[in-house]
């Protein structure tokens, strides 16, 4: 795999195709076509809701993001209480309209022509991130493979192509990705599923901003969690811990939280990360 440092990383999300696939598994099979005839309940939603920052942190772990697009209609309230955050990830959202005599709206076309022209467009591309899990992705993951790229995959349990996962380089189910809220099997029809509840509940609003310090914990941690479920490399250089955490978070600096360094960062969290320090080389893992 290309060294991460050197890495440029391009990131393709068939918006609508995730979120539903969301939507059904937790809530129930085809529960979202169901539901939105008689309108979409907040709750249902809050409880569905997909994680974007998890999506892009793991993507940011393969290399530099240069890019990131998402297709969806998003004047559809269901994607638009989304926008405010995705912009916050420098997303650039591509609008599309369902066709109305299908209710389709084009999204794997438009994506996979956007994809292949990126490639010719930015030679330096190294690695392509496709979130969804339909099959008519494939020739876009062995078109992207034959162009020299290495791609992955990103879908939803139970609504991921089995032979789009084998057309991708790899493949991540987005239940593991670090810091999705982790639900039981959804119900049957028209049941409540009996799953645990996400972190965000409600109606569409933003959570209350976090104290820096506990964000910054959990930067570290799901740095570390990336990196050993990606690589299943126990003990990481604080070096590269940094880099993937600057990756997901280029905003963070332990000098703003009142450490001198890095290293003086990691042993303030000694109840969340252990440190070997008996050489040069330092290095952490999560205890």
């Amino acid at each position: 795999m290309t060294d991460p440092s050197a890495a440029r990383v391009a990131v393709y999300l068939d918006f609508d195709n995730i979120v539903i696939s969301r939507y059904d598994q937790v809530n129930g099979r085809n529960s979202f076509q169901r539901d939105k005839t008689k309108g979409l309940e907040p709750a249902r939603l809050a409880r569905a809701r997909v994680d974007v920052g998890a999506i892009l942190d793991f993507a940011s772990s393969f290399g530099t993001v240069v890019l990131t697009r998402a297709y969806a209609d998003w004047s559809a309230g269901v994607n638009a209480e989304y926008r405010e955050q995705l912009v916050g990830r420098a997303v650039d959202l591509v609008q599309l309209f369902p066709a109305a005599a299908y209710g389709k709206n084009g999204a794997d076309i438009r994506l996979a022509v956007d994809a292949v022209e990126d490639m010719f467009r930015l030679p330096d591309l190294t690695h392509v991130v496709i979130v969804a899990g339909d099959s008519d992705y494939i020739p876009l993951a062995q078109r992207c493979k034959r162009l020299g790229r290495y791609v992955v995959g990103i879908g939803v349990a139970g609504s991921s192509s089995r032979a789009l996962a084998a057309a991708c380089d790899d493949f991540i189910i987005y239940d593991s990705l670090p810091g999705v809220p982790v639900f039981a099997p959804a119900a049957a029809d028209g049941e409540q599923p009996g799953a645990g509840k996400p972190r965000r509940a409600g109606k569409s609003t933003e959570p209350a901003t976090p104290d820096p310090q506990a964000a910054a914990t959990g930067l570290l941690s799901r740095a570390l969690q990336i990196s050993l479920e990606k690589d299943d490399v126990e003990w990481q250089h604080n070096s590269e811990v940094k880099a993937q955490m600057k990756r997901m978070d280029p905003s963070f600096s332990e000098k703003s939280l009142g450490f001198k360094s890095f290293s003086d960062f990691l042993r303030s969290r000694a109840d969340v990360v252990e440190l070997d320090e008996t050489s040069t080389t330092r290095l952490v893992k999560l205890r």
